[in-house]
């Protein structure tokens, strides 16, 4: 017969070998981001924007990112609401947002701040109305290209986050401050982040055929991933965008003033690595690096050692070779095939990455290799339309990912 304290025993070492039951187990992944990129060319005075972020995935709870990363000034948030949108800038309920306990938050310059836990469950396509109040003169970071609307009330209108939506009168296509919004789903498996330029970003997903364009319609390539993702039925994973337009891999020598020190190398540890439950990576990138004078050999340099750091955290690597451009010198396609030679050797860039996406076969003209399809392309010679986004996303096997 056992005596209870070898009962007692047995069963705090069972306890310690059963698995946490997974409702029991939080866990938080980054479910929607839009990486910050300089700062917005306003001034807010004591109002409230409403910004409307789309998350891949939904959860039990929420907390968002909110940063200060191009700011020469401190950064003050006097109050945080989050909501399920209804539509527009309307929204039913909201609930407060606190950050370490308080409702206001000051970020530093050059700074960030990831919220508290706010309990409130979302599905997976879902649209979050993330409003913040700011009380004084703000100079606020942004993210350039929302391709939706956002919104702003007027100046001087005070704190108007619990607002249904009809103080909400002005309009915005960039979105201010928040830059990532975490969910808690212990059911997802990881974050798949897209990294690159104007093609991650979402540049051409608005542009439904001459003389049509569709705001806020969610159609970037990496939309159409997370839905595929959602609709599949097997593991799931969020996908949380990291795409800038006009940014390279490389440091390169005729990079514009408004992209210097937005490279990948850069810009990774804040805008991936600083994300949660990051399994993969979909890198993306190249066409500005030719443009801007890079060599394949910066290129490729620039790619091993981004992909270096990723391998070193964990994540896998999936490539894309660069795509066609019609404005590419016989020099600049020479580049861009010896890229293309590293990252489709082995089909595993050179044993640097888990796998290649060829997003190139996709899109190239199979009359004209060095052109975009004119089934695909906006018009640009550069950029995919929704047509080319869903071609994009329909390449992609899902099995690459897990």
């Amino acid at each position: 017969m056992r005596t209870p304290a070898i009962v007692s025993t047995v069963l705090a070492v069972a306890a310690l070998l059963t698995p946490v039951a997974e409702a029991d187990r939080p866990v938080w992944f980054t479910s929607w981001a839009q990486s910050q990129q300089h700062l917005a060319p306003v001034t807010l005075h004591d109002q409230s924007m409403r910004m409307i972020t789309h998350l891949s995935q939904g959860g039990s709870a929420v907390r968002i990112r909110v940063q200060n990363t191009f700011g020469e000034q401190p950064l003050t948030i006097d109050r945080t609401t989050v909501a399920v949108s209804a539509g527009g800038a309307a929204v039913d309920a909201t609930r407060d947002v606190t950050f370490a306990g308080r409702r206001s938050v000051t970020i530093p310059a050059g700074g960030e701040m990831w919220s508290d836990r706010t309990t409130l469950a979302t599905t997976p396509g879902a649209d979050l109305a993330v409003s913040m109040h700011v009380a004084g003169d703000v100079v606020p970071g942004r993210h350039e290209s929302a391709f939706r609307d956002n919104y702003l009330t007027p100046p001087g209108t005070g704190d108007r986050t619990t607002d249904k939506g009809a103080a909400f009168t002005e309009k915005v296509q960039s979105t201010y401050v928040v830059s990532a919004v975490d969910v808690v789903n212990p059911k997802l498996r990881g974050t798949v982040v897209p990294f690159g330029s104007s093609v991650v970003d979402g540049v051409g997903s608005t542009n439904c055929g001459p003389g049509c364009t569709e705001i806020g319609t969610n159609k970037r390539w990496a939309d159409v991933l997370a839905r595929k993702v959602v609709a599949s039925g097997g593991p799931q994973l969020a996908v949380a965008n990291a795409g800038i337009s006009g940014t390279t891999s490389a440091v390169c020598p005729r990079t514009p003033a408004p992209f210097v020190g937005l490279d990948a190398r850069t810009r990774l540890e804040r805008d991936v690595l600083a994300l949660h439950g990051v399994t993969d990576v979909i890198y993306y990138y190249g066409t500005n690096d030719l443009a801007n004078g890079c060599t394949a050999d910066e290129i490729v340099a620039s790619y091993r050692a981004v992909f270096e750091r990723l391998r070193k955290a964990g994540i896998a690597v999936h490539v894309t070779p660069i795509t066609p451009r019609p404005g590419y010198s016989d020099q600049n396609n020479v580049d861009r095939h010896a890229v293309n030679d590293f990252v489709k050797r082995g089909g595993d860039c050179s044993d640097t990455c888990a796998s290649v996406q060829d997003f190139d076969q996709v899109l190239e003209d199979p009359i004209r290799p060095n052109a975009v399809n004119p089934r695909y392309d906006t018009g640009d010679g550069v950029h995919a339309n929704i047509t080319g986004q869903q071609a994009i996303a329909d390449y992609i096997a899902l099995e690459t990912l897990v």
